[in-house]
């Protein structure tokens, strides 16, 4: 966790994860966190037994059908049933949604009071800070619905594998508690509901970025689409690729990074602790997301062609395009010792992250990152309580005492 005393501290960029490999795979598969994705070369995939398997889970129940063999799951077009969650075949999934759990935390919990005495103050933040703070807000506010949308309306259905669904659920309910934060902050600052919560209509650069990915969601959402097909499993992977990869995994990092240089230096610490919290929670979703592609193109590599590559390669140029205008539009004076041209190094470095971990090749080769301490954001072993000076550990599970 940052350490708001001494707000200049400084780290690496992330956190180190060992990463194993896999002799067939260890370059076009990098992993997440570590090669626990599962390599079985040779799978056959039959798309008539897909397409007759239940795969929603809603079916008849086959009185007397045989148990669950392992090797039958897969996250797309699965044969086995979806209502089984053991025997686990993706352990990296499991884990996910048991971090998820122990991260649980709530808005509420994080006090307000120094945030409102500051937003009151007539000096407390300059003009173009308060222009900011309003422009992530606006953001961040519906973003977290769009992403909410995207997991209940169009993946969680398409995804055919019960442990992945068990993590997407997880996932859900945190968007909620994310999008609850928002609400939170406007109501503890007396904001303007109508101004925040609908700024993706009225800011161009907000509009632009939501509008880019809310047509992957579109394409999944109409009542025919399967993944039974090459076409179908591909606009999958688009989707997965513009909500993991791009909105969750570049979008909002520069966001993550105007309001972290705030509570760097002890303003609006409320808002930068949530933040935190958010983004120690978006780093799993990414994660997740960033598995999930790769383990669909280790079970179907006729997905992932060079033309396939190419257009991922342009979602992710276009993507970082979209993301600078967005950066100079909330910073363009410049300010707590950023400015519009770090931000669009930053996304850069950020870019050629994303692509490496799905196995493409850096777009912006030689971008370095101009904000190290941003790893220190997701240390959050301990919650820092800034109103009565004490440290708790900040995980759930205890046992009730009747």
């Amino acid at each position: 966790m940052l350490d708001w005393n001494d707000p200049l501290k400084k780290g690496d960029d992330q956190p180190s994860h060992h990463v194993g490999t896999h002799p067939d795979t260890a370059q076009m598969m990098p992993a997440s966190y570590d090669d626990g994705l599962i390599h079985e070369p040779g799978q056959h995939f039959d798309p008539n037994a897909a397409e007759a398997a239940d795969q929603t889970g809603l079916g008849g129940i086959e009185a007397n059908a045989g148990r669950v063999d392992v090797s039958e799951k897969r996250i797309i077009n699965a044969t086995a049933d979806v209502n089984q969650l053991l025997p686990l075949k993706y352990q990296w999934a499991w884990e996910k949604y048991l971090a998820g759990c122990n991260n649980h935390w709530m808005p509420t919990e994080v006090s307000m009071q120094a945030d409102i005495a500051l937003w009151k103050s007539r000096d407390g933040l300059t003009e173009d800070e308060r222009n900011m703070v309003m422009r992530n807000l606006g953001f961040f506010a519906t973003a977290e619905s769009l992403v909410a949308n995207n997991i209940v309306l169009a993946v969680y259905e398409q995804v055919t594998n019960p442990e992945c669904r068990q993590y997407l659920l997880r996932q859900a309910f945190e968007e909620a508690v994310h999008t609850h934060t928002f609400q939170y902050i406007v109501d503890s600052l007396g904001l303007a509901e109508g101004e925040l919560f609908n700024m993706y209509r009225e800011v161009p650069s907000i509009t632009a970025k939501d509008s880019w990915a809310l047509k992957y969601t579109q394409d999944l959402s109409e009542g025919t689409f399967n993944t039974s097909t090459h076409e179908g499993a591909q606009n999958f992977l688009r989707d997965l690729v513009a909500f993991y990869v791009v909105f969750e995994g570049m979008w909002f990092y520069t966001g993550f990074a105007q309001i972290l240089s705030l509570g760097r230096r002890n303003k609006m610490t409320g808002i930068a602790e949530q933040y935190q919290y958010i983004m120690r929670d978006e780093s799993i979703h990414l994660n997740f997301g960033i598995d999930l592609i790769n383990q669909i193109k280790i079970e179907n590599p006729e997905l992932w062609g060079e033309a396939f590559q190419h257009e991922v390669h342009e979602m992710l140029r276009e993507a970082c395009e979209l993301e600078i205008d967005y950066a100079r539009d909330t910073i363009p004076n410049g300010l707590l010792g950023l400015n519009a041209e770090m931000c669009e190094e930053y996304m850069h470095f950020i870019t050629n992250r994303r692509c490496s971990q799905i196995g493409l090749a850096e777009l912006y080769p030689g971008a370095t990152n101009p904000f190290p301490w941003m790893s220190e954001v997701v240390d959050l072993k301990k919650e820092k309580n800034f109103f009565e000076t004490r440290v708790t550990d900040y995980q759930t599970g205890g046992a009730l005492t009747w």
